[in-house]
């Protein structure tokens, strides 16, 4: 059957399960817009901003697991895209981004809104695509949807310019192509079993991969026949339940004092869908010296590059898993005592010394079970980390390795689209103040979204990096913006409430709480509050436990 370009697009996203898009619209992808229109059947969120819907689409994703999808027109409209699109990359985010671009007679004549947005994003995506002959459209939307799925997810990018999206051909639908999925045959895991026999001290270390690979219940099962702690990486938060007696918190500069022992004392580490960054290896050359290294994961790129593994195998976490977990015996290890002896020392120790940390320990209890919780970047990110349990997969959105302010909220609009539970919002006013325009897109759309907004009158983590690093030479860092943000919340159409000190917490977490609308809660925290650890890269993980004995 015939049919224009962008009734092409909508068919092909239809195809691909795709029920919502975030996105703004603009002059060239009008076409793409009355189709959306005339189609009816998929769902557009409009958000402030452009950054905005490519968080939102990224958030999407990272709750349901399915492709986020962003729309937004040429020249600035798929500019300000980048940053969204970057976050999802480091963070192997599956998203693809759609924009138009100008007619074929007006490329590049520098014309109206014109930007070569495919050589903008070449860095930042798996693959993108211009697509200037309408015959290749559907081939490459599907293409585009198989891209991102497969392997070490991440975003793809399809500019399509204007004349194609009203230009005719022919159109037949398609069932999705299947993801590409890396299997582990049993001859590449047999090493790793011996080794795994053989260790007396083994240390499980879980990343975000282990999520994106559906592999947390293979992940229990591997932990509890080892009899081996586990770590997490930011990343990897949720992949393990909290509340397991075998999690021993978050690993790395921010990470747990037991964690850092277990680093240190283990003699054995398996690595499952991490990628050993800065901020967990630390200091490469000494992070794993002495010690076997098990790495397993999906991207040969990984492989080596940060630390350097004993064992290395390339495949699917849980296909992995699911093979090498078979192959081995259940035995007790003395190690899981001495980590659990550790870790409950460590939090007799932790009494939670400011605000901010009390207002997360109390929002973990006052949040409804299945709460997603979503960060900004900086120290009340860092908080959450440590104080705020994750015990299922898909309950958190983070920005990990680019870490982006301003991510928060879109992610948050996202988040509660795909699940209709309800968000908390855990931000700092340097970030909200990046992206509080979307509080009327929350608004608009009635979401049941609670922002702790940590208000410290600072640029938080750059302060304490100035206080502690730089002698207190506080340069720019004290932002001592006049905002009301009750009053803020308030115009907007959302509901403003204060924390100033302990007997606020409780009443005020209630309430909100108990609202499925959008909620700003403005609490009002020190400046001088303080995430500990704090350790520069390229520190080793004994600085990490005297650290936190100095806390």
């Amino acid at each position: 059957m015939k049919k224009i370009g962008a009734d092409i697009l909508i068919e092909c996203l239809k195809e691909q399960g795709v029920t919502t898009v975030f996105g703004y619209p603009g002059g060239t992808v009008l076409d793409i817009y009355d189709a959306l229109y005339r189609d009816g059947t998929i769902e557009h969120v409009i958000t402030s901003h452009e950054q905005g819907a490519a968080h939102a689409a990224d958030g999407w994703a990272r709750v349901t697991g399915k492709t986020g999808v962003v729309i937004a027109t040429s020249g600035p409209g798929a500019t300000n895209l980048v940053t969204g699109i970057a976050t999802a990359y480091m963070d192997s985010v599956p998203l693809v981004a759609i924009t138009g671009n100008v007619g074929a007679n007006f490329l590049g004549r520098d014309s109206f809104q014109e930007i070569d947005i495919f050589g903008v994003t070449l860095p930042i995506t798996k693959h993108n695509y211009i697509v200037k002959d309408v015959n290749e459209l559907a081939g490459v939307v599907r293409e585009a949807f198989r891209i991102a799925n497969s392997g070490r997810r991440g975003p793809v990018l399809i500019d399509i310019l204007k004349n194609v999206q009203s230009a005719e051909a022919d159109y037949e639908p398609q069932k999705p192509l299947p993801a590409r999925r890396k299997s582990v045959p049993a001859r590449d895991l047999e090493a790793v079993a011996k080794a795994l026999a053989a260790a007396q001290r083994p240390l499980i270390m879980a990343g975000g991969g282990v999520i994106a690979s559906e592999a947390s219940k293979e992940l229990v099962a591997l932990a509890e026949k080892l009899d081996a702690p586990v770590v997490s990486t930011l990343m990897g938060l949720g992949a393990f339940p909290a509340s397991h007696p075998l999690f021993m918190g978050m690993m790395g500069m921010h990470g747990t004092a037991t964690a850092a022992k277990l680093c240190l004392e283990s003699d054995c580490i398996v690595a499952l869908g991490a990628r050993f960054s800065d901020r967990v290896a630390l200091n490469r050359d000494k992070f794993a010296q002495g010690k076997t290294v098990i790495h397993i994961d999906i991207d040969e790129a990984e492989l080596d590059k940060n630390v350097t593994a004993t064992y290395k195998v390339l495949g699917d976490i849980k296909e992995a898993l699911s093979t090498l977990i078979p192959m081995l015996k259940e035995k007790k290890r003395p190690f899981s005592e001495t980590a659990k002896k550790y870790r409950a020392e460590e939090k007799a120790k932790d009494t939670a010394p400011e605000l901010g940390h009390r207002i997360l320990i109390e929002a973990a209890k006052a949040a409804p079970k299945d709460v997603i919780v979503v960060t900004d970047v900086g120290q009340h990110q860092m908080w959450t980390a440590q104080y705020f349990p994750i015990e299922k997969p898909r309950t958190l959105c983070t920005s990990g390795g680019l870490g982006t302010m301003g991510y928060g909220l879109g992610a948050a609009i996202g988040a509660a689209k795909a699940t209709g539970k309800h968000v908390v919002l855990v931000t700092g006013d340097g970030c909200f103040n990046m992206n509080l325009n979307e509080l009327s897109t929350a608004v608009t759309e009635e979401l049941p979204i609670t922002i702790l907004l940590m208000n410290n009158h600072a640029l938080g983590m750059v302060r304490q990096w100035q206080k502690l690093f730089y002698g207190n030479r506080f340069s720019q860092t004290n932002v001592r913006k006049k905002t009301d943000y009750v009053k803020f919340a308030e115009s907007f159409g959302a509901t403003g409430l204060v924390i100033e000190k302990d007997e606020d917490i409780v009443p005020a977490l209630t309430t909100a709480f108990a609202l499925n609308t959008p909620v700003v809660v403005d609490c009002r925290i020190s400046n001088d509050e303080n995430v500990l650890p704090m350790i520069k890269p390229g520190a080793t993980y004994d600085t990490i436990i005297t650290n936190w004995e100095e806390k």
